[in-house]
């Protein structure tokens, strides 16, 4: 069995769990007065300013406060928000969703990466940069490591663009 068909679906398990976690989360973010972020990872089917992905990844806040028409369905995240003063109509497939996570304390869920980057496809690359590595793991990946010896990413600076994710067991 594949570790993703628990959360992907796979034959005869119906459609996928993706968006209602992903709804879910955002609700549970909302009522608790967090700020939802999710992690995409960017290929020619997502539609976002491109001048802000990095390493073919981009986090985005889809708070009612930073976003106008927010709808959260089952295919696609779709709204409108504003970078730099300008604003943009953001299209996500669901599927391109890694991590939905609260900003204020990193908790969330993080989901396996699209087929395509699975089976190796090539993707637009804006400018090298050296890979990070979140802090978030795959529920079916928890127990795998439970002797991992290698210490946890170093978080990031302050001032930084991006928030810090964390690690929780």
């Amino acid at each position: 069995m594949d570790k993703t068909q628990g959360i992907e679906g796979g034959a005869g398990n119906g459609t996928s769990t993706r968006p209602y976690l992903i709804r879910a989360l955002h609700d549970w973010c909302t009522d608790n007065g967090f700020t939802p972020y999710i992690a995409v990872h960017v290929d020619r089917s997502v539609q976002v300013p491109m001048e802000y992905v990095s390493n073919n990844e981009i986090v985005l806040n889809i708070g009612f406060d930073a976003t106008s028409g927010l709808d959260l369905g089952n295919d696609f995240i779709q709204f409108k928000a504003r970078f730099g003063g300008v604003a943009r109509e953001i299209v996500v497939p669901v599927d391109h969703v890694v991590a939905i996570y609260a900003r204020e304390n990193g908790q969330g869920m993080a989901f396996p990466a699209p087929e395509a980057l699975a089976e190796g496809a090539p993707l637009p690359s804006p400018a090298p940069q050296e890979p990070r590595r979140s802090g978030l793991r795959l529920a079916s990946e928890a127990s795998d490591d439970e002797g991992d010896d290698t210490p946890p990413p170093p978080d990031a600076p302050s001032g930084s663009p991006r928030p810090s994710l964390k690690r929780v067991k």
